[in-house]
């Protein structure tokens, strides 16, 4: 726990390079034990499975030839003059030969015999891989190409023959001849000949009838498997069954595989020790011919492979380290000079001094942190003039709550028109005048409260227009709608006279003959919706869209018209109206505004569902 507490409190760049280190070379470094330990193992896997896949395309190109030898021999079965010859209806064709070892004797009259030899004749012509056909009848008969018998000893005793009739129609591969009683002009040796037979069969009788043999030269064995080499001294040899060698190269690391050192499977893998080496087998058995196709190697060409393989592993840990050594310090430095600089500056702006920025153009992380504390500073600064404003706006929010609208020009003209009945008409008149406006600041003071019920802020707007219409007679007419829903709610006080104060000078005045003002509320889910709509003059575009950005930010609008910057009487009740319900209540309630110029203007207030007035508790502790 000590040390990991002391490794804590390192220097982030430390932190970052060991980390890097961890993370780059320790990965590598173990990536490469295991390969130390598993590559052997898999390159002889993959050495046996490609070898084996090897011998399998080996053993299907010798399968490929013999099942062309096959074919010949069913297509010299099926031959009429094959068939006459079998029967015996041909002219006498007895085994034997002249004196010196000349050609046998043969009776042809008819040259039919002669026919036969050209047809097999044309089989070697097409195959010249075939170096003789011999075809035997039952009685001891024979006609070839290539071939005559050594001795007038009859030919159906040779065991290639007795070979055959065993197997009675099956063609069978022979391997090299053995002590047979044939021979050909060419005196082929028996180990460069593979011969194949098969017996002919009547189909009536199940009698053998005679057979053919079909000398096949070794090289066509011999072209499918000497070009292979494995490693650096590897073959393929070919084996019979019995591990009697079909085909192996010169000098070959051991002449003849025992057929005891195979497993019991038709392929597979082994390790022997022969003439002093250690060698590698990997054998494959043809289903078609039974012989085995070998790849004999030495093991330690493949430890030669793996050692080869293990050095450019040990380079490519070199490398890893020296790169993850200098990329570890070169990245951690980048990462860590940069935060250093911010830390910096969060200590200056920590003491005080909120004029520092983050200068530089870094799109990573880092730039975006150091961005965003430029837009923290900024943040800050402009909280702290709004905190400077709202303390502003706390300590007069009672004074503008009694006086925001009720403007000079208001007053002399109420007091005016008091003075003009006053003169012309009766009393009761002047009484119900000077009821109403005393009914505005009666309302408008309400005990020092900021919410009042919403029944006093309708009798309020009533009292103001009541004044109204007293001046403006026929020229005013006003609806009010409060629902029953909307009846117990209660309300920020003074909301309604500023937005019907701007209807009435703003947008009636402003037309020619008799306007209507409509008051009404309204009750949804979430707030109270209280509109103020009118059929005057309404607002130009432009003023509309100043009037609309002014309502997002009321306080700075505000600050703008006391400053001279801005219009000073027109949107200052409104503005002060906004600015109330938003420290008030939050930004989510406010004025929403409507105009369409020469139609007429609809101001909707938006404010919460109040069912009861909040302590002064509650009040002073919100956002006013």
């Amino acid at each position: 726990m000590l040390q990991w507490g002391r490794f804590s409190d390192l220097p982030l760049r430390y932190k970052l390079s060991v980390l890097f280190l961890m993370v780059g070379i320790l990965p590598s470094i173990a990536l490469g034990v295991l390969v130390n330990f598993t590559v052997n193992r898999i390159v002889d896997q993959q050495v046996t499975a490609n070898t084996i896949q090897l011998i399998g395309k080996v053993n299907q190109t010798l399968d490929n030839d013999m099942e062309n030898l096959q074919n010949i021999t069913y297509l010299i079965g099926f031959d009429p003059k094959i068939k006459r010859f079998l029967d015996g209806r041909m002219p006498s064709a007895r085994g034997g030969t002249a004196a010196g070892g000349q050609k046998p004797v043969l009776d042809d009259k008819n040259g039919e015999l002669y026919a036969v030899k050209q047809y097999l004749q044309g089989f070697t012509t097409l195959y010249p891989e075939i170096a003789a056909i011999l075809v035997v009848n039952g009685s001891g008969d024979y006609v070839s190409n290539e071939m005559y018998a050594r001795s007038p000893e009859n030919l159906t005793r040779d065991d290639w023959y007795m070979e055959a009739a065993k197997h009675e129609g099956l063609f069978t591969v022979l391997g090299h001849p053995q002590q047979r009683n044939v021979t050909t002009h060419v005196h082929y040796a028996n180990d460069e000949l593979v011969s194949v037979v098969r017996s002919f069969v009547d189909p009536d009788t199940r009698k053998v009838t005679g057979a053919v043999l079909i000398d096949l030269k070794l090289r066509a064995v011999a072209k499918a498997v000497r070009d292979v080499t494995l490693g650096k001294n590897g073959y393929l040899m070919v084996t019979e069954k019995n591990g009697a060698p079909i085909y192996a190269p010169d000098d070959p690391l051991v002449p003849e595989v025992p057929s005891a050192w195979f497993p019991q499977q038709d392929s597979g893998a082994f390790v022997k020790e022969a003439g002093g080496r250690r060698l590698q087998f990997i054998y494959g058995t043809s289903s078609f011919t039974g012989w085995r196709t070998i790849g004999v190697f030495e093991t330690n060409e493949a430890v030669y492979e793996v050692r080869e393989i293990r050095f450019y592993l040990i380079c490519f840990l070199f490398v890893v380290g020296l790169f993850g050594l200098t990329a570890s310090y070169t990245l951690s430095q980048s990462i860590s000079r940069p935060i250093r600089q911010l830390m910096s500056f969060m200590q200056k702006a920590e003491s005080g001094d909120l004029t520092v920025r983050y200068l530089r153009h870094r799109r990573d992380e880092v730039g975006m942190l150091g961005r965003s504390f430029n837009r923290m500073l900024l943040e800050i600064r402009k909280l702290i003039k709004l905190n400077e404003l709202r303390e502003r706006q706390k300590r007069e929010a009672e004074l503008r709550s009694l006086q925001a609208h009720i403007k000079p020009h208001f007053l002399y003209n109420t007091l005016d028109t008091i003075h003009w009945m006053a003169k012309k008409k009766g009393a009761d008149d002047v009484s119900d005048m000077v009821e109403s406006l005393s009914t505005l600041f009666r309302i408008g003071l309400s005990k020092g409260s900021d919410i009042i019920p919403i029944r006093d802020e309708w009798t309020h707007i009533s009292s103001y227009l009541q004044i109204q219409k007293t001046r403006y007679r026929d020229r005013l007419r006003c609806d009010f709608l409060l629902p029953r829903e909307a009846e117990g709610l209660f309300v920020l006080k003074l909301l309604l006279q500023p937005i019907v104060e701007n209807a009435i000078y703003h947008g009636i005045k402003a037309r020619r003959g008799p306007g209507h003002i409509r008051i009404a509320a309204s009750v949804d889910e979430h707030a109270l919706l209280l509109t103020v709509s009118d059929d005057g003059a309404g607002i130009p575009p432009d003023k509309l869209g100043e009037l609309r950005r002014q309502l997002r930010d009321p306080l700075s609008a505000m600050e703008e018209n006391a400053g001279g910057g801005g219009p000073a009487g027109r949107s200052y009740g409104m503005l002060n109206v906004q600015a109330r319900i938003v420290l008030t209540f939050g930004e989510e309630y406010g004025i929403s505004i409507e105009s369409t110029e020469g139609k007429g203007t609809s101001v909707t207030i938006r404010h919460p569902l109040l069912h009861e007035a909040p302590s002064p508790t509650e009040h002073d502790g919100g956002n006013m």
